[in-house]
């Protein structure tokens, strides 16, 4: 399970990982990676869920999902990075084990591309 002090909570990160950072589409989520030198307490990831998934049981199921799904990659991270999941309504209908291997990848070819920006 992702720990606590991982995930994002203020919109003003969620802004910049989505606005300012590298994006890799899979099929059930989107990954918006950047990487922000002057912060080094460790990588946060944050969620975003929306209606398009489903109903208040899917999306809540969806979180509870992508949180174990992220806690793997999330120690490869570098410190300063920043990573928002956004789950797309394939999400919902999403076996455990795909949406590990979408996170996993998007992860990792987000974090590719930010690195190739630098």
């Amino acid at each position: 399970m992702l720990p606590a002090a991982r995930r994002m909570r203020r919109s003003f990160d969620f802004e910049r990982a989505v606005r300012g950072g590298a994006r890799a589409g899979r099929s059930t989520v989107v990954v918006h990676l950047t990487r922000e030198p002057e912060r080094a307490d460790g990588p946060l990831i944050g969620l975003v869920v929306s209606k398009a998934v489903g109903n208040a049981v899917h999306r809540n199921l969806v979180k509870r999902r992508l949180r174990g799904a992220a806690a793997t990659p999330a120690r490869d991270l570098p410190a300063d990075a920043l990573v928002v999941l956004r789950a797309l309504p394939a999400a919902a209908t999403a076996d455990y084990g795909r949406l590990e291997r979408d996170v996993d990848r998007g992860i990792h070819k987000a974090l590719a591309r930010a690195t190739e920006r630098r």
